[in-house]
């Protein structure tokens, strides 16, 4: 671990819980650690891995999309691309996002690694963050000026809920069969998106 990594955690640990960080400051610590984090509006959080049965319905979340999407206009993404919400100031590592037309990208972030105009998000639940994920986290996205629909996973049962933007309000839709995520023209079934292989 370099010098500047190890500076910044010792910041990150020891500084005040009231010490803000900028955004720059932010990108700084992520362009020198080898984890990701999640920009808070000010504070900076460490995220977790995840499980094996976690990363696998991410694959197969991204498969079906991608399969779904065919030739349409529209890329889908891991969770290497980070998504920010200029409004609350936040900034995170969705599972899966979904891009129609080009990739709006921060000016904020000169190396051009944080999108500003997800259409779909996706966040598979896990025991640790579901509440989060489910509350104040949608909350956040909900503030992204171009995203119509968000899908959450649920980690501990078959169970697939979509909030989509309907005018200025959003509803929620859930799921124990098919999944339609109309902004894309793409319906996946609950079976494929927690398919696993028979051994």
């Amino acid at each position: 671990m370099s010098h500047d990594v190890v500076a910044w955690y010792v910041v990150l640990v020891v500084a005040p819980r009231h010490h803000h960080f900028d955004f720059d400051d932010y990108l700084r610590i992520e362009d020198d650690s080898e984890i990701k984090h999640e920009f808070v509006d000010g504070r900076v959080w460490a995220m977790a891995g995840g499980t094996p049965e976690h990363a696998r319905i991410i694959a197969n979340i991204s498969t079906l999309l991608n399969v779904a999407m065919g030739d349409r206009r529209g890329d889908v993404f891991s969770s290497e691309l980070r998504i920010r919400i200029r409004s609350v100031n936040r900034a995170t590592y969705p599972d899966v996002s979904v891009i129609c037309d080009r990739v709006e990208l921060d000016p904020e972030d000169l190396k051009g690694h944080t999108a500003l105009n997800p259409t779909v998000l996706v966040e598979v639940l896990s025991p640790s963050t579901a509440e989060y994920d489910q509350g104040e986290k949608l909350d956040y996205y909900k503030q992204i000026p171009s995203l119509q629909e968000v899908m959450l996973v649920h980690h501990d049962a078959r169970r697939v809920v979509v909030w989509r933007r309907t005018g200025s309000s959003w509803s929620s839709f859930e799921s124990t069969d098919l999944v339609e995520l109309r902004s894309v023209d793409c319906k996946l079934t609950v079976a494929e998106i927690y398919r696993e292989r028979l051994t």
